[in-house]
């Protein structure tokens, strides 16, 4: 299969470069676990966010946000100490806040699909 330029010979990232990135996703629970990812990953690579993946589904409840936005500042300071994953305060700060702000949308996967008239954008670039 061709890859992305961006795309290394890490089998896990070729594995998220295969079966997932680049494919339009509806199921609200896998947007939520994205929306939180992304937010753990800015500012490093995304690999390392993908090799803490795992880690995160352990000790984050499964991305579920009716857990998450219950999370303590106790509870954040247990993470703190979890070499397992991206220790930032507030990060993990703003994946509580995350949580609260999504389930205080009504049906949240088709209110972030309502920005793109609920199909994928396809881009033609010329070049990266």
């Amino acid at each position: 299969m061709p890859r992305c330029f961006w795309c290394t010979d890490d089998p896990l990232y070729q594995a998220y470069h295969d079966q997932e990135w680049g494919t339009p996703q509806r199921d609200p629970a896998l947007l939520f676990e994205m929306l939180l990812l992304e937010g753990f990953q800015a500012g490093l690579s995304w690999i390392t966010v993908l090799r803490k993946r795992e880690r995160y589904r352990q000790v984050m409840h499964g991305f579920d946000a009716a857990a998450l936005a219950h999370m303590t500042d106790e509870r954040i300071e247990e993470l703190m100490q979890d070499a397992g994953i991206i220790r930032n305060r507030l990060k993990l700060k703003a994946a509580r806040r995350n949580a609260q702000a999504w389930l205080a949308v009504d049906n949240p996967g088709e209110w972030l699909w309502s920005f793109v008239g609920g199909e994928p954008k396809i881009n033609h670039f010329k070049g990266r």
